[in-house]
C-alpha cells in the first residue's frame, strides 16, 4: 500500500469513527479516558521500551540535550500522562450545550447548539505526551484524531497508540477513534493536509519551521501561531513592585515558552527609575540585554557586559532564550504601536493603576490575549481553567488564544417549533 493509499484509508475510518462520536455520550468517552489511563499504568514496562528505542537512535543521531529530554519518558512522566486523562474526564463536556436561546415574533425558539468539529489532524515534534494530550482532548469534544508524531518518538507513540485503543475498545468505542500515523515517511504529512474530505482542521505543534510548512501548504483548515513575540509594557501610572516583578517573571519563569516576554517597553517617564532595577534583577538570572539607545544609556553601567545595543530584527524576535529585547517609548499610545506592528499577536500585558488606560489597552493591542497587571506567563489553557489545551492559536478564526475543549467544537442554529409555518 503507498503512503497516500494509507493515509486515505486512515482518513476513511477516522471519519466513519467521528460520525459515532459526535453521538456518543459523556459518559461512554470517559470511561474511555479512565480505561486509556489503566492501560497505560498496565503497560509500563512496553512504554519505558519502546521509549529507550527512541532514546538509543536519537543519541545515534546527534539529537541535543533538550529534544533529548523533551523525548524522554519517565515513571512520573506516566504517572503525568495517567493524571491528565482522568482530569479531561472531569471536564465538563460541551458537545449538545445550548445556548442563546430566545423566542421570534413568529413564535419559533432559536439557539445554538455545541458540536465537534469532525476529525482533527494534529501534527507535532518530539513529546510522546503530545499523543495523550491529543487523544484525550479529541475524543471528549466528540472529534475523531489523525495524529502524526515526530520519527523521533516513533515507537513511544506507537506503544502509547496501543494504550489508547485499547481503552476505546473497552469502552465500546470505535478503535479508529484515534489513529497514530505509524509510517514516519514525511509524504504523510503532505497528504494528511490535503483531505479536505477527510480531515476538517489541523493542528500544528512544534517549531516555527513546521508550523510555516503547513500554514503555507495545508488544503485544510489551521490552527496555529507560529511565534510568540510577547510584550510588557510599563505604563507612566504603573506600580513598583508589580513593574519589576512581572517584567522578572514574564521573562525568567521559563525561557522556551511561547508565552515567555520577548520584549520590555517602558514609558520616557518611568524608565530612568525603573530600568536600572529591572536590569540589575535580570542579570542574576544572566539575562542578555538588546536594548534601544535610551535604555541603553540607564543601564549600560550597572549591566555591564549583558546589554548590547538592538537592531531592527530584535523588536520582532522570539528568543527562547534569556534573552530580552528592551526598548523606552514615549507612552502608551507608541507603545500599542509597536506591538501590533512587531509582535506576533500572542500576548500583551500593561502594567498600570490607571483603568481608563488599562480599558485602552486592551481594547487596541492585537493579541489572542492582552492582560493587565499580570505576567505573560499565564497565558496557558489550564490557567484559564480549559483543563488543558491543544495549542495556542493567533489566528481570528475559529479559535482564538488556549484552545481547549471548546476550541475544538463549532456551533449549528437550532429551531424549534410547534407546526410553525412562513407566511
Amino acid at each position: 500500500m503507498s503512503v497516500l493509499e494509507y493515509m486515505h484509508t486512515l482518513g476513511q475510518q477516522a471519519r466513519a469513527a467521528g460520525a459515532v462520536l459526535a453521538q456518543t455520550p459523556t459518559a461512554s468517552k470517559n470511561a474511555a479516558l479512565v480505561a486509556m489511563a489503566e492501560a497505560m499504568d498496565a503497560a509500563r514496562p512496553e512504554l519505558m521500551a519502546a521509549n529507550a528505542r527512541d532514546l538509543e537512535a536519537a543519541l545515534a543521531n546527534g539529537l541535543d540535550a533538550a529534544m533529548l529530554d523533551r523525548l524522554r519518558i519517565t515513571d512520573a512522566g506516566i504517572d503525568a500522562m495517567m493524571q491528565g486523562l482522568r482530569q479531561v474526564a472531569e471536564l465538563a463536556d460541551p458537545v449538545g450545550e445550548i445556548t442563546d436561546m430566545n423566542y421570534r415574533p413568529s413564535g419559533i425558539q432559536i439557539g445554538k447548539m455545541r458540536v465537534p468539529l469532525g476529525v482533527i489532524g494534529i501534527i507535532y515534534e518530539s513529546r510522546p505526551n503530545v499523543t495523550i494530550d491529543a487523544a484525550s482532548l479529541c475524543l471528549k469534544s466528540g472529534n475523531a484524531a489523525i495524529l502524526r508524531g515526530g520519527s523521533e518518538a516513533t515507537h513511544s507513540n506507537q506503544a502509547i497508540a496501543a494504550c489508547v485503543t485499547a481503552g476505546l475498545q473497552k469502552a465500546g468505542l470505535p478503535a479508529y477513534a484515534v489513529q497514530v500515523v505509524s509510517t514516519t515517511d514525511r509524504q504523510a504529512v503532505g497528504h494528511m493536509i490535503a483531505m479536505p474530505e477527510y480531515v476538517d482542521v489541523i493542528v500544528p505543534r512544534g517549531g516555527k519551521g513546521l508550523i510555516e510548512r503547513i500554514s503555507n501548504d495545508a488544503k485544510v483548515p489551521v490552527i496555529k501561531h507560529l511565534d510568540g513575540n510577547c510584550h510588557v509594557y510599563i505604563d507612566d501610572a504603573a506600580d513598583v513592585s508589580k513593574a519589576i516583578n512581572i517584567s522578572i517573571n514574564a521573562k525568567t519563569r521559563r525561557y522556551g515558552v511561547c508565552n515567555a516576554m520577548e520584549t520590555l517597553l517602558v514609558a520616557q517617564s518611568r524608565a530612568a527609575e525603573l530600568l536600572p532595577e529591572i536590569a540589575q534583577h535580570l542579570q542574576e538570572f544572566e539575562v542578555e540585554l538588546r536594548v534601544c539607545d535610551k535604555a541603553y544609556a540607564l543601564i549600560a553601567e550597572s549591566a555591564g557586559a549583558r546589554v548590547v545595543m538592538a537592531d531592527k530584527e530584535d523588536w520582532f524576535a522570539e528568543y527562547l532564550a534569556p534573552i530580552l529585547a528592551v526598548k523606552v517609548v514615549a507612552d502608551m499610545h507608541e507603545a500599542i504601536a509597536h506591538i501590533n506592528h512587531y509582535g506576533s499577536h500572542h500576548t500583551d500585558a500593561i502594567v498600570t493603576e490607571n483603568y481608563t488606560k488599562a480599558r485602552a489597552f486592551m481594547a487596541a493591542v492585537d493579541s489572542s490575549s492582552v492582560m493587565v497587571n499580570a505576567s505573560t506567563a499565564f497565558a496557558d489553557g489550564f490557567e484559564y481553567g480549559l483543563g488543558a489545551e491543544i495549542g495556542i492559536s493567533t489566528d481570528k478564526i475559529h479559535a482564538r488564544g488556549p484552545v481547549g475543549l471548546q476550541g475544538l467544537t463549532s456551533q449549528k442554529y437550532v429551531v424549534f417549533g410547534d407546526g410553525h409555518t412562513r407566511s
